[in-house]
């Protein structure tokens, strides 16, 4: 039974492995493309995922082995799902979402990953529970790290508010993009009427992928403008 025990908890441990880095590849295509989730949300989500699916499979070792044919007379799979049903509520509180910019993203991920830790140490899979905890750990801090040093496009968040009653142009609003070597996300662009005048906001994102678009240089090129009354440029953070 112990050789059993640990030959499971040595095979789920090696997955998380697994799930975690096919999670942070597919995390940074995400990033890279400037969008809300990235790195540590796809590895955390995908890792604490493999986790719950493979030790369902070896519900004859749960509780150290103390359940009947895998089934315990309060069926603990019922449990687990509402832990993990509850957790997931919580984690979407602590996720803001501002225009253009998602805060809390990965923190919610964290917390769902942890509620997983919590799961594997109640059915008493304590190494497969302390390698998924000190992955969690590493993804949050050194991949942190490792995203700064990868290759990825900045975004900006850019409100333009236009002189009363002037029709804006689109080409010529892309046009100032591409001076900074940008470009306007059209499906980003939303339109509202405030006092009298059309005010766009859209997401600008750079076309190199090694480059950082400042939001000075940007307003440099809407400053010549005279059709736009103000503007406001933030970069989008995640």
């Amino acid at each position: 039974m112990i050789s059993d025990f640990m030959a499971a908890n040595a095979f789920i441990a090696s997955h998380l492995a697994g799930a975690l880095l096919l999670g942070v590849v597919v995390g940074y295509e995400r990033s890279y493309q400037g969008r809300a989730a990235g790195m540590r949300t796809y590895g955390l989500v995908c890792m604490a995922s493999a986790a719950v699916t493979m030790f369902v499979g070896y519900a004859h070792l749960w509780f150290q082995g103390s359940i009947t044919n895998g089934i315990a007379d309060a069926d603990p799979r019922s449990v687990v799902q509402g832990v993990l049903t509850g957790v997931g509520f919580l984690g979407a509180g602590v996720i803001v979402h501002d225009g253009l910019t998602i805060r809390g993203l990965t923190t919610a991920a964290s917390i769902w990953a942890v509620a997983v830790v919590g799961v594997l140490l109640g059915v008493g899979f304590y190494p497969a529970a302390l390698t998924l905890a000190l992955l969690c750990t590493l993804s949050l801090s050194v991949l942190n790290r490792v995203k700064v040093l990868l290759p990825a496009r900045s975004t900006l968040d850019v409100t333009l508010t236009f002189v009363p009653g002037h029709a804006p142009c689109l080409q010529d609003v892309e046009r100032r993009a591409r001076a900074q070597d940008s470009v306007v996300q059209r499906d980003s662009l939303t339109v509202s009427y405030s006092e009298g005048s059309l005010v766009w906001r859209f997401s600008v994102v750079a076309q190199d992928r090694i480059r950082v678009i400042t939001p000075a240089a940007l307003a440099d090129e809407f400053v010549a403008s005279q059709v736009m009354s103000s503007f406001s440029i933030v970069p989008v953070r995640f």
